[in-house]
């Protein structure tokens, strides 16, 4: 007698006879009774019953094909309270069927909906089924992308999609990786060049060196000042280079910054350029900022884990031009195209040198004899031992969709936030804080009461409050979540970040919306 998945029995004694969902458990001593349900090594006999839940769920929902802008984007309630509607006590005996269906009813309420359409407050939105058929087919097949032993399917998708992202940055030749995040991805590229530079440094450390020092944009990610802390070369060895009021690097300023470090006895390595900024959407001049780099002997990165997607678009494209002379690039594709999270890679046309830099050559795992070709494996170039197959939900999206759509999507993406940039322009009560150049749209909202009046002191002090009352009043009704911040360094209060991105594509009517609920929501502030 066998017990399927979804609590019914069979009579079928062929373990290979077709089974409800695939699964068949022999009931052997090992079964067990708990809350009324059997149980077999641990597994209940209705565990297909909690996938398909979730399916309903995303299904009903329309989480992923298509949430209404009628709903809302969160049912925000405050810790304390959220604490108290969820048992999140975890006990010797596990919770009933039941239990475990409403606890998902109850996960899904109260968790931010990112792919509804007014979902604009961090850099990554929804996904598409596509990419979330990816996630799921990996997360099910729950392998590891080390060895082609292990991973055979997903290996060849890793290898063909770093090829086509060495194509697409311009690279004559290249590699790389896929890491969890950008944070992870900016660090490869710090230690890549650390390695290419002092390639002792892998066996005897960085006492024996001079300081290093690593250059980034004064509005470049804080991941840069995380990985020196964790690579021992040194928050205060991490340069700001000054920016113009756009945010982008200025050449002749990293220039003078070398020589100055030089001069202070530091040893000048590494410069992180940005294509896409966090706040501004800025992106750094390449061309110039590789000159620069080429004449001092400096490796240059370009984190465009947000702005990177333009390389799919021929209109957009020149927002990165130079970007094939870079060493390496840093580019997040769960972040404007939607792929699932994680989705991060990290790419460099040094040939080879992620392997010389990285590789451990664990005897256990990265046999030179075994029974297939074992440059496939990939494993002994990452950092990470375990590592999630990543590249699988890209090339499925690129696959399914082809480069033309997702080109299409980015650029409707551009559309939309310059659509935004006119209407503020336009409307009384916002001011524009520059024009765009990715998809971030940077404004102020001056409500009645503070329109026509002097801009004194005390009247920025009034309008810095402004954005953190809007957020928190598009939160509590969940009509929208869009960010603010300010930019001290520049003299900017809170201001409205706007960003767009691929999942669900952005409209003219969606970014009319966002500036009508705006004003409603502000006129009495």
């Amino acid at each position: 007698m066998y017990a399927t998945m979804n609590g019914n029995a069979s009579t079928q004694k062929s373990p290979e006879a077709p089974l409800t969902n695939g699964f068949s458990v022999p009931l052997t001593n090992g079964t067990s009774t708990k809350n009324g349900v059997s149980a077999v090594n641990g597994r209940h006999e209705d565990a297909g019953d909690l996938l398909k839940k979730v399916l309903e769920i995303v299904l009903r929902e329309k989480i992923v094909t298509g949430i209404d802008q009628s709903q809302k984007v969160i049912e925000f309630k405050q810790p304390e309270e959220l604490k108290k509607m969820f048992d999140l006590r975890v006990g010797q005996d596990g919770c009933s069927p039941d239990e475990a269906h409403a606890l998902l009813e109850q996960v899904a309420r109260y968790s931010v909906r990112t792919t509804h359409p007014h979902f604009y407050n961090q850099l990554y939105a929804g996904i598409d089924e596509v990419a979330l058929t990816g996630a799921w087919l990996t997360e099910a097949l729950n392998t590891n992308q080390y060895t082609f032993e292990v991973a055979p399917v997903f290996m060849l998708v890793e290898h063909e999609v770093i090829r086509q992202l060495v194509e697409l940055y311009g690279f004559e030749d290249g590699d790389g990786i896929f890491a969890p995040g950008g944070s992870m991805s900016n660090m490869y590229a710090m230690v890549l060049a650390r390695y290419k530079k002092c390639p002792n440094v892998k066996r005897t450390g960085v006492f024996s060196l001079k300081p290093l020092i690593v250059f980034t944009s004064d509005q470049g990610h804080y991941s840069v000042s995380k990985s020196a802390s964790w690579l021992g070369i040194g928050m205060d060895h991490v340069v700001p280079v000054a920016t113009d009021a756009e945010g982008r690097m200025l050449p002749e300023a990293l220039r003078k910054a070398v020589q100055k470090a030089r001069e202070q006895g530091g040893d000048p390595y590494f410069v992180n350029a940005t294509a896409g900024s966090t706040v501004f959407g800025a992106y750094d001049p390449l061309d110039q900022l590789a000159d620069v780099c080429a004449e001092e002997g400096l490796w240059l990165h370009v984190d465009g884990c947000w702005g990177g997607a333009v390389v799919l678009s021929k209109k957009h494209k020149h927002l990165v031009s130079g970007i094939h002379r870079v060493d390496s690039v840093a580019w997040n594709p769960h972040k404007m195209l939607g792929a699932a999270l994680q989705c991060s890679a990290f790419v460099t046309r040094h040939k080879g040198l992620l392997h010389q830099c990285n590789s451990a050559r664990a005897s256990y795992l990265f046999q030179q004899d075994k029974y297939y070709d074992v440059t496939y494996d990939t494993g002994d170039k990452s950092v990470q031992c375990g590592r999630k197959v990543d590249a699988f939900k890209l090339w499925l999206s690129f696959k399914v969709h082809g480069m033309d759509e997702l080109e299409r999507r980015v650029d409707s993406a551009f559309a939309a936030s310059r659509h935004l940039c006119e209407q503020v322009k336009a409307r009384e009560g916002f001011r524009l804080l520059q024009e765009p150049q990715c998809t971030n749209v940077c404004f102020w909202f001056l409500p009645p009461s503070l329109r026509n009046q002097e801009e004194t002191p005390e009247w920025w002090v009034r309008l810095s409050k402004v954005a953190p009352q809007l957020k928190e009043r598009m939160v509590h009704e969940g009509t929208m979540m869009i960010g603010y911040q300010p930019v001290a360094s520049k003299g900017l209060v809170n201001f409205v970040r706007m960003v767009t991105t691929c999942t669900p594509t952005p409209t003219a009517a969606h970014m009319d919306y966002v500036l009508d609920e705006i004003e409603r929501l502000g006129a009495d502030l």
